[in-house]
């Protein structure tokens, strides 16, 4: 099940579930549209791979299956945690 971070990796904009604008890489890595539009090539920073428009989560299943919490900040050379 994907995890639904929370915020966009470069900007910290928020990225609710229900986010048509939110892109990930098959690591979950997480960006807002916006930010991706500057990636070289379309591809994920922080590790080359293909971005897709993350999937929203259906509401009715948000209380059984939340979206995470862990926010990340790839803008210091790598992903880190944040928080």
């Amino acid at each position: 099940m994907l995890e639904i971070r929370p915020t966009c990796e470069s900007c910290d904009r928020a990225l609710p579930p229900d986010a048509t604008d939110a892109l990930i890489c098959s690591f979950e890595c997480t960006w807002c549209a916006d930010c991706a539009a500057g990636f070289a090539g379309g591809a994920c920073p922080n590790c080359g791979g293909g971005l897709e428009r993350r999937p929203v989560r259906p509401a009715h299943l948000l209380a059984a299956h939340p979206a995470g919490e862990r926010r990340v900040d790839a803008g210091a050379g790598g992903a880190a945690e944040v928080g």
